[in-house]
């Protein structure tokens, strides 16, 4: 479609094309931030990363982002050769270099490093880890509710790729986004592998009926830090929260829909398969999660 929006679409910033990165220890102009072709990111997807949101000076829930980065790098078996307050600190450093305030987002990411030769044996990265942090001034700019696709991609199974693994290795993802917008849709909704709804291409995916929060059981999918976030919120505040399986028919009915994710915090769904759901715009309910939201941003980052 032509008007086609993602759920990390964002203002147009000039400062962005004067970044400084934090590349393996040092912070660096964007034109000097360059990794080798033989780095096992590039060459086989193998990392992980993190996005951290800024605010008001504070990178929002980081420990918790940081715990889930660590975690990761020690399920794939690869040792980040910092502690996590080290990184913490090198992502702050990065804030400072750059001047950032409020409305930034970071990519923190890290492969197994740089491979003696260009093959996939995990031995051949014998140099240490390349770790980097792109951090960009970005103010989420989605001027519409998104709409979604239902496509034939799955995210993978636990003794696969585990969805829990924010890794590197997102082609399942790409080539859902890329069926979604041949199907004239914004991304794409992927089920789990029982046909029940579990989440989209790029964000976490929740249902609303008749004042009914739902959302996947969480096993096919990323432990979404922004997912849980809105789970504990609405168990704080009196709203009914489900993680449970439902099919496609109980999606189309729903009165309201959104997505979460660290950029867009909770992004309002008005379409799915080429059905409105509810009004097709930003629900009541998809509302009040919204203000709790900010509210919690503002107690934990001022």
């Amino acid at each position: 479609m032509s008007d086609t929006v993602t759920t990390h679409q964002a203002a147009e910033d000039s400062r962005n094309d004067t970044i400084r990165i934090w590349l393996n220890g040092k912070i660096v102009p964007k034109s000097e931030a360059l990794v080798s072709v033989f780095d096992s990111g590039f060459m086989l997807g193998d990392g992980v990363w993190e996005g951290l949101r800024l605010y008001n000076g504070v990178w929002a829930f980081a420990d918790e982002h940081l715990d889930r980065l660590f975690e990761a790098a020690k399920a794939i078996d690869l040792d980040i050769g910092m502690s996590q307050p080290e990184v913490h600190q090198a992502l702050v450093d990065t804030q400072i270099a750059n001047n950032m305030e409020t409305d930034a987002h970071a990519r923190l990411m890290v492969t197994r490093g740089v491979k003696t030769r260009p093959f996939q044996h995990p031995s051949l990265s014998q140099q240490g880890p390349t770790v980097a942090i792109i951090v960009e001034h970005s103010t989420p700019r989605i001027p519409r509710p998104i709409s979604l696709a239902t496509v034939p991609h799955i995210r993978g199974l636990p003794m696969t790729q585990d969805p829990k693994l924010n890794s590197h290795s997102k082609l399942n993802c790409v080539l859902a986004c890329i069926a979604a917008e041949k199907a004239g849709a914004d991304e794409g909704l992927m089920l789990d592998v029982h046909g029940f709804v579990n989440t989209t291409n790029a964000c976490n995916f929740f249902i609303v009926r008749k004042g009914e929060v739902w959302t996947s059981t969480g096993d096919y999918c990323m432990n979404g830090i922004t997912r849980a976030k809105v789970i504990d919120l609405c168990r704080l505040n009196g709203i009914p929260v489900f993680e449970k399986n439902y099919s496609l028919v109980e999606t189309y009915g729903a009165d309201e829909a959104f997505l979460t994710g660290t950029f867009g915090a909770q992004t309002p769904v008005g379409q799915i398969d080429g059905r409105r759901i509810g009004d097709g715009a930003l629900g009541p309910v998809t509302q009040k999660i919204q203000s709790l939201y900010k509210d919690l941003i503002a107690r934990t980052t001022t």
